[in-house]
């Protein structure tokens, strides 16, 4: 985490398949019958999809893997307003087998790799992966922003994309994603509760609570080496003090080396000023506690602490190049989602550009939200806190963005939602890094909520592992919530 089509494919428009096998429409009522359907190969059955405007296929030759796709997928621009048009979202199918799970994907951010996450592999599952609006090249043309770039449309992305590959695939489904992913399946399953049988959201930071000294109070505490904490302040110290003259001299060459300008953030030094205020939190989100014996000696050269701050934060991070992929976070952070408060409490006597790194400060001044939605992340604790159900979050003991973790609230356990933390783990943390009582019971709940039972060979597998005395065994009807499954 960071800190022009013709027509859609909608009720009443037809899709002629080869052989002259028509479908009609956005439901299941548009999907092949299975005797089309066995006529065709999978390529021509993922394009004749309602939505899908093309798909190619890029299994690698030789490869045992999944088959692997990538789809262009038509999406309004504006779920309210469907006369703003549409544009095109890129997605990738892992294709296993029909008769196993569906897990979901998203980064937040651009499109992800063709890699099977940690709860496909767990089911052994299928994988549909889906590029956020915005992120280039999933952008309309001419797009307004505030009304379209917001937590429901995303949503709402995401709810048709399952829509219609249920015609494919009806084994039950899982969301997942991992920081800002992991975000985006909780606001998903906010708005479309019933779409899936559970999610598993990674490290996803939950920015509702108005007390501005949670993040830094955990930046005070975090690990339990408070010597190496020192270290970092001192870095910190010595990069904005009297060498800083110094050090803004080895950013400029590398600067020009790769042209890099400062527009966005106004100037190089309050980039540089912004990044390296990042240093302690950057340093928790990504290393482990054993980086710290890593920390520069306080009679390094300049050249040497230089270039071991750019392992942690770069400092060209905020760059106009740098910050040009991250634009529509930077906007959601600074309209909807929010973001931690500055961390300044030791280094405030040095800075030139006290509170500036914010949000808001990294979103080009065209796009700057008039004012922030107070009410959209309220809305999604409260939902997590009173309403969800099938939810696992997992997070990371030393990560900062753990700080201000999603809560289950009261009567978790009767709505299966859980919080699972993974000691001494960073923004990395996952279920294999859980001490392991919460592993066997957070990969059971994800075979239970997959619809598996106790024969399947990913129920097996997990079994190897020991089995949690307190779920006895899975081998039921899977829970189908109302789903429509077909």
């Amino acid at each position: 985490m960071r800190r022009s089509i013709a027509s859609l494919v909608t009720l009443g428009v037809i899709t002629v398949l080869p052989g002259g096998v028509a479908l009609v429409g956005q439901s299941s009522a548009g999907a092949a019958s299975p005797a089309q359907s066995a006529q065709l190969d999978l390529l021509d059955r993922v394009r004749a999809l309602p939505g899908v405007i093309d798909a190619t296929e890029t299994t690698p030759a030789g490869s045992e893997g999944p088959r692997r796709f990538e789809i262009k997928f038509e999406q309004w621009v504006d779920h309210q307003d469907h006369g703003k048009g549409t544009f095109v979202q890129r997605l990738g199918l892992m294709h296993t087998d029909f008769g196993r799970p569906m897990v979901m994907h998203t980064s937040g951010y651009g499109l992800p790799g063709f890699a099977r996450t940690e709860p496909t592999q767990i089911v052994d599952g299928n994988q549909i992966n889906m590029e956020y609006r915005f992120f280039d090249p999933s952008r309309p043309d001419n797009p307004d922003w505030s009304k379209q770039l917001t937590i429901k449309q995303a949503a709402t992305d995401q709810h048709r994309i399952i829509e219609s590959f249920k015609n494919l695939y009806s084994a039950n489904w899982l969301t997942t994603g991992a920081s800002k992913g992991g975000m985006t399946a909780t606001y998903h399953r906010r708005f479309f509760p019933k779409d899936v049988n559970g999610t598993v959201a990674y490290v996803a930071p939950n920015d509702v609570n108005d007390d501005k000294d949670v993040y830094n109070k955990f930046l005070d505490n975090v690990g339990d080496n408070p010597t190496c904490r020192r270290e970092l302040i001192g870095i910190q110290r010595r990069l904005l003090g009297k060498d800083r003259p110094a050090f803004l001299e080895l950013l400029t060459a590398s600067d020009k080396a790769a042209g890099r300008t400062y527009t966005t953030v106004g100037s190089q030094e309050k980039a540089y000023e912004a990044a390296v205020a990042d240093m302690p939190f950057g340093f928790w989100q990504q290393k482990p506690a054993s980086f710290c014996d890593s920390i520069p000696a306080p009679s390094a050269s300049n050249e040497v602490v230089f270039s071991w701050g750019a392992l942690v934060t770069k400092p060209w991070a905020y760059s106009d190049q740098e910050l040009e992929y991250y634009a529509p976070y930077y906007y959601q952070a600074a309209y909807q989602l929010g973001s931690p408060e500055p961390y300044e409490t030791h280094i405030g006597d040095l800075l030139k550009f006290p509170g500036a790194n914010v949000a808001r400060t990294f979103v080009p001044d065209a796009l700057k939200p008039a004012k922030f939605d107070t009410k959209a992340m309220p809305d999604i604790d409260k939902w997590v806190r009173k309403s969800s159900s099938q939810m696992l979050f997992i997070d990371g003991e030393n990560d900062p963005w753990s700080a201000e973790p999603f809560n289950c609230g009261k009567n978790a356990a009767a709505r299966d939602c859980n919080r699972y933390v993974a000691p001494g783990a960073n923004h990395g943390a996952n279920i294999k890094a859980l001490q392991e009582k919460q592993k066997n019971t957070a990969n059971y709940k994800i075979l239970q909520w997959a619809g598996l039972t106790e024969s399947d060979p990913a129920v097996k597998q997990i079994r190897k592992a020991g089995k949690p005395k307190d779920l006895g065994k899975i081998d039921r009807e899977p829970q189908r919530q109302g789903l429509g499954l077909r």
